[in-house]
């Protein structure tokens, strides 16, 4: 009896942790989406009023397409720049150290004093991309390069974090198997798709799996950015949360949101771990 009760005094801080900062604000905001309430007034009960009202409407839909737009371009680009970055990095050239250094630094800053200073750079008028190519661009007020925009900013935020998971997942991998597929005649491409890329799967499962969690949670940037941007063609999902709950005074729907994004993680979690199980090697030696 002493060995269990021993694990769980040693698991239970971070048990109390994830029941105080998961768990419970997950059940207070289903509980809260049940009811009509605008944070001043008394609370009415209508059931799954607000989410009927949000699956009827138009603006769900929308948040839910342009943050699934969002990340298929993101994601992606974050994970094959920092791929090649990090192979590149692994090489161990003069200066790898340095450029570690710079290309995490993004990454540690806040993303909305990011946001601020990539407005000052993509301003129509006297911004310092502008000016560079020497033309106009409406970078973040035009419905067709808000998002792109953004996504950029995103990606160069990211990929320093990226590459230096893929740099510990490389340093992993045994320098044997590179010298026997050298002596078989494979080139470095053929290398890096056949060899490095699935000896790596862990590391990019959980790369993926975060990085899809952290852009459908994404707000803080994109607010700094555009604030929903033209014709709301960069309101994401947290934007909308943002808005029904402090700029409509709807709490109730503001929580409905927040659970539907809520369930809607956790079953594209569990599809990128249904898909990556059978396909990774943990045991490299």
């Amino acid at each position: 009896m002493r060995r269990p009760l021993l694990a769980w005094l040693l698991v239970a801080p971070s048990l109390i942790g994830v029941a105080c900062f998961l768990v419970l604000p997950v059940a207070a905001a289903f509980a809260v989406s049940l009811f009509d309430w605008d944070l001043l007034g008394t609370r009415e009960f209508i059931g799954l009023g607000n989410y009927r009202d949000l699956i009827g409407g138009g603006a769900l839909l929308n948040s839910l397409a342009v943050t699934a737009l969002f990340t298929l371009i993101s994601v992606p680009l974050s994970l094959v720049l920092g791929l090649g970055l990090a192979t590149q990095l692994d090489r161990g050239l003069p200066g790898s150290s340095l450029v570690r250094v710079i290309v995490v630094v993004p990454w540690v800053c806040a993303p909305l004093a990011l946001g601020v200073v990539w407005t000052w750079i993509l301003q129509p008028s006297n911004g310092a991309l502008n000016a560079l190519l020497g033309f106009r661009v409406e970078w973040l007020t035009s419905p067709s390069l808000a998002l792109p925009a953004v996504a950029f900013v995103a990606v160069w935020q990211n990929v320093g974090y990226v590459s230096l998971f893929f740099s510990a997942g490389l340093a992993r991998i045994p320098s044997s198997i590179y010298e026997a597929a050298r002596i078989d005649g494979a080139g470095p491409a053929r290398i890096l798709w056949s060899m490095t890329v699935p000896l790596l799967r862990p590391t990019t499962f959980f790369l993926a799996v975060t990085q899809v969690v952290a852009s459908f949670q994404v707000f803080d940037m994109v607010y700094a950015l555009t604030g929903g941007g033209p014709q709301h063609r960069t309101e994401v999902i947290a934007s909308l949360v943002y808005n029904e709950a402090f700029g409509a005074s709807r709490l109730g729907r503001a929580s409905a949101v927040a659970v539907i994004l809520f369930v809607l993680l956790v079953a594209i979690t569990v599809v990128q771990q249904r898909y990556f199980a059978r396909r990774i090697t943990y045991d490299m030696s």
